[in-house]
């Protein structure tokens, strides 16, 4: 069997004292997966609240990155994965976006980080891309997953009454259906 690893980007947050970077399903899914000897981290992205993708790739690129790793994102943590896939050309052996998001809103200072054109070639070099949405998940949620969709493929998952996938929406640490699709061989 191959050496996986699993990185797990958090979402972004609305202010400082917002602690997304551990918490919903990060803590659970990375303890689960270290637990299976697939080495798991979730770093901290620098300034979450005002997330620039020049930061965020610095922080980002001080991990293993290979093609046997597994990426993991929430909400807009899937807008700086995309990205980075499309500028850096990298192979990897799965994408899973959670909950993605692409849509800034209107005159926010995040416009930079979300308004990039998708690489289209990133399918070529990703094993398997999951994105992972809910019944009840925000129109913009909808909108930026069909966004990312359109351009990358893959499989979409929709889970009924997750909403943004958050503690507050999910009411439970533990995330399952994501297990499932990290354990799946690519």
């Amino acid at each position: 069997m191959t050496n996986k690893n699993c990185i797990i980007i958090h979402g972004c947050t609305s202010a400082p004292s917002d602690g997304t970077y551990n918490k919903h399903w990060i803590p659970w899914i990375k303890e689960v997966l270290n637990a299976h000897s697939i080495p798991t981290t979730a770093p901290l992205m620098p300034d979450p609240w005002k997330p620039n993708y020049e930061e965020y790739k610095k922080e980002f690129e001080k991990q293993d990155i290979n093609e046997h790793t597994i990426l993991i994102e929430h909400s807009c943590g899937s807008a700086f994965l995309v990205r980075w896939l499309g500028d850096s050309k990298r192979k990897v052996d799965k994408l899973i976006l959670v909950a993605p998001w692409k849509i800034a809103d209107t005159n926010s200072s995040k416009k930079p980080f979300y308004e990039y054109p998708i690489d289209e070639t990133i399918g070529s070099r990703v094993g398997e891309i999951v994105m992972f949405t809910a019944d009840n998940e925000k129109s913009r949620g909808k909108e930026s997953l069909k966004i990312f969709h359109d351009v990358l493929g893959g499989k979409v998952i929709e889970l009924k009454g997750r909403g943004h996938y958050t503690m507050g929406d999910m009411g439970t640490e533990e995330f399952p259906e994501l297990l499932t699709e990290v354990m799946k061989q690519s």
